[in-house]
């Protein structure tokens, strides 16, 4: 009976922390273009999420568009990627904001972004809308700052 707890506990945690690794992430934020939101070096807990859980208003990692100004090859982490952190302005099918150029709705597939600092924040009014394809997840909590 107490083995049968114990590996019954031992199978729930492992079942937790498996959970917690695929679906949670924690990511530090670099440059200014969420404040005052966030700083750069906050860390954040970030859920990984697909596109029918976001909403406006949520805080989002994500990939800036494969091609276009503002990319770098020295912005890319280890994995050879770039993750942005911005706040969903629109998701497809809204009407696009006005300070974001262009006509019509957003699109199938993509998100209308926007950093927090609009002087300091390179996104969908420069970039136009960011694919869900690089939609890491929602921010959930910032973890720690400077």
């Amino acid at each position: 009976m107490i083995l049968t707890s114990v590996f019954l506990g031992a199978l729930a945690v492992s079942a937790a922390m498996l959970w917690c690794r695929r679906n949670l992430v924690v990511v530090t934020v670099e440059g200014m273009s969420m404040a005052p939101t966030m700083a750069h070096g906050d860390r954040v807990l970030v859920r990984r999420r697909r596109l029918c859980h976001v909403r406006v208003g949520d805080v989002v990692v994500l990939e800036p568009p494969l091609t276009g100004p503002y990319r770098t090859a020295a912005q890319a982490g280890p994995d050879g990627r770039i993750w942005n952190v911005k706040r969903v302005a629109a998701l497809p099918g809204d009407p696009l904001p006005s300070e974001i150029p262009g006509d019509g709705p957003v699109g199938p597939g993509t998100l209308a972004v926007l950093g927090d600092n609009r002087l300091g924040s390179i996104d969908s009014r420069h970039r136009g809308p960011f694919s869900v394809e690089g939609l890491m997840g929602v921010v959930l909590h910032r973890l720690s700052s400077r």
